[in-house]
């Protein structure tokens, strides 16, 4: 997008946007980095509709949107992005609605292209096991990384999450971490008994070595004593995962996925799922039901006599 195009929008169309941005950053919380993407995409809407002839968000009619999204399609966007710029159009005429900025939601009826979601790749129970036993326990950091896999799978952290995970926050008496999420979103994620124990041990074996003279509150450190980084722990997840012989592209995401996708089929109940990871909506959490239903649907096609 042109960046003199955004320059040159009329107020009419460039204020309700400023407006709904503010509101977004008030009472929603939402990082710099979604925050940027929905002016990105409202404002590529509003060049087009300027280019369209609309100079004003009230004068905009359905038709005109529904445009825009074929516009989106033969400019050859990928479905996802699609969907996020007609959310991000749809976001923006409630909040016009809703501050009297216009009678109608115009975005009522306007969707975006049919998606067909990629179920998430998940560990099975067994190549779990292998992972979590592939640190050596007789060294500090193979210590420290058996206690990052053994939380990463018992609370289905993020990976960001557990790099700013600090030692304030981490009850192992009480068997619970307070996670700040996205959004800056709060939570509270409990830890099971195996996780704590590798923890304890953490702490008062391998910590204590790892600490330098610029250490700070950070719960996992490097072997320069300050927090681990993103990229320290994907590397070290990568490495294990190779010892353990696991052939799937294991990160840190993936141990989210199989630590939720192992609740439910443990019986947990989907809500406490949602809870537990931090998704702001069910649906998010859905696409593990969805995931048990084809892992189900496998096993039946395989091992039933009329199944194949």
């Amino acid at each position: 997008m042109d960046p003199e195009m955004t320059e040159r929008l009329p107020d009419g169309l460039l204020e309700p946007i400023e407006s709904f941005l503010a509101w977004l950053d008030l009472e929603r919380g939402l990082s710099s980095h979604t925050m940027d993407g929905y002016s990105r995409d409202l404002k590529q809407c509003a060049v087009y509709l300027h280019q369209a002839g609309c100079s004003c968000w009230k004068k905009v009619s359905p038709a005109l949107l529904s445009e825009f999204s074929a516009y989106l399609t033969q400019t050859g966007y990928a479905r996802s992005s699609q969907s996020r710029k007609i959310s991000a159009v749809r976001s923006l005429s409630k909040h016009m609605v809703r501050e009297n900025l216009r009678p109608d939601d115009c975005a009522a009826l306007l969707k975006g292209p049919a998606q067909h979601r990629k179920l998430p790749q998940v560990l099975t129970r067994t190549e779990v096991e292998a992972l979590l036993a592939a640190p050596s326990q007789h060294s500090s950091l193979g210590q420290r990384d058996r206690a990052i896999l053994e939380l990463f799978y018992s609370s289905g952290l993020r990976v960001s999450e557990l790099c700013c995970l600090d030692l304030q926050n981490v009850y192992l008496d009480e068997g619970y971490l307070r996670i700040l999420g996205k959004g800056n979103k709060e939570r509270i994620a409990p830890i099971g008994s195996t996780a704590i124990a590798s923890l304890r041990n953490y702490l008062s074996t391998a910590r204590p070595d790892l600490v330098k003279n610029n250490t700070g509150s950070a719960f996992f450190l490097s072997r320069r004593g300050g927090a681990l980084s993103r990229k320290m722990i994907w590397v070290l997840i990568k490495n294990h995962a190779q010892t353990a012989g696991i052939k799937k592209e294991v990160k840190p995401h993936l141990l989210r996925h199989s630590f939720a996708t192992h609740l439910l089929e443990g019986g947990a109940d989907l809500r406490a799922i949602q809870e537990m990871l931090g998704h702001v909506d069910i649906a998010t959490t859905q696409i593990y039901t969805a995931l048990k239903a084809e892992q189900l649907s496998d096993a039946h096609a395989l091992h039933h006599p009329r199944g194949r």
